[in-house]
């Protein structure tokens, strides 16, 4: 009998607020983000073997004797700066996949980085929290890799939820869930809509240049309203008004395309209006932007009509369900 260890993280739908997680403006003005899980998840598994062995489903294998420092190699460098971290005394296999395409704006790349924190801490038998699964994530993928993007993602796939992140300089991070009764989950899982753009884009670019706009102060009004609407599409939510967070998340919408002239295109511009004239209250592209997912909030008896409308437009509608459950690893017998 083989043991192993398998593990999934969450992807998340960033409802608002995405961007003000992002440095230098969460550490100078602090950030806010309100966002959920969904069950579409990163998976990673860990098993014996001889050697220190890394397979994924798009960089192919890269191999090395144990007690090697792995080296980067551009390709499975998560992967590597993860292996590395933890040193594990004893071969193994690590294996990865998702069940969103890279680049979807859903979280992914993080969302492994946490998947594949969960099933090492596991493997080698160190308790983490879920506080310190996403501080190592946000180490190791921000400042040991130094690849551009914010915290909302790590600590999503962490805890899992509905929830309201707040963010400030170093490792000032706080995550407060957000109550809601179940009907009114029940209800705002009936009136989402999840859909692919068709695309994928490179998150970094569209960050950076965020940052450097930021940084002219061209956009600093845009993250600041978008702040104070993560806030209030958490309390509507909360309460129950599920139209009113509609349409604060259509002006939240307007303001998140003043981050970078890259967050939206015509194509998002144009499924947007199909998809409001159809029967949406608000949407949004969830993450950096450019391509990747589309989030809708519907008028309660429109759902059907803006999805055949929206598929009409050559966009997938991607069936999903809220997941309150953050990053889980668990050990498993197999042969």
């Amino acid at each position: 009998m083989t043991e192993y260890v398998r593990a999934r993280a969450p992807l998340r739908i960033g409802i608002a607020g995405g961007g003000t997680d992002v440095d230098p403006y969460a550490s100078q003005k602090g950030g806010c983000v309100f966002n959920t899980t969904i069950n579409k998840y990163a998976f990673c598994t860990i098993k014996p073997a001889e050697t220190v062995r890394i397979v994924s489903n798009y960089f192919g294998t890269y191999e090395k004797p144990v007690g090697s420092v792995l080296e980067f190699n551009g390709k499975n460098d998560l992967e590597v700066v993860v292996a590395n971290h933890f040193g594990s005394p004893v071969g193994f296999e690590m294996n990865i996949h998702s069940d969103v395409p890279a680049g979807s704006g859903l979280g992914g790349s993080s969302t492994m980085m946490v998947a594949m924190i969960a099933a090492m801490s596991k493997w080698v038998d160190r308790d983490m929290s879920p506080k310190d699964i996403a501080r190592l994530a946000y180490t190791l993928e921000r400042e040991e890799l130094g690849l551009s993007g914010g915290r909302q993602d790590q600590y999503a796939a962490a805890y899992g939820g509905f929830n309201i992140m707040e963010f400030g300089a170093g490792d000032d991070a706080r995550v407060r869930p957000v109550k809601m009764d179940p009907d009114v989950v029940n209800e705002l899982q009936y009136r989402s809509i999840l859909c692919y753009t068709g695309t994928s884009r490179k998150s970094a670019k569209i960050i950076d240049n965020q940052v450097a706009r930021f940084k002219k102060g061209e956009n600093e009004k845009a993250l600041d309203e978008s702040k104070r609407l993560a806030l209030e599409i958490s309390d509507a939510m909360g309460r129950g008004d599920i139209d009113f967070a509609g349409r604060l998340l259509d002006e939240s919408w307007k303001f998140k395309k003043q981050f970078s002239t890259s967050v939206s295109n015509a194509k998002i511009d144009h499924l947007y209006s199909v998809a409001k004239r159809s029967g949406a209250i608000g949407g949004k592209v969830s993450g950096a932007g450019g391509g990747g997912f589309m989030y809708y909030l519907c008028e309660y008896d429109k759902k059907h009509a803006v999805a055949e409308a929206l598929k009409k437009a050559k966009a997938k509608i991607v069936d999903f369900t809220f997941e309150p459950k953050g990053a889980t690893a668990w050990r498993e017998r197999h042969g």
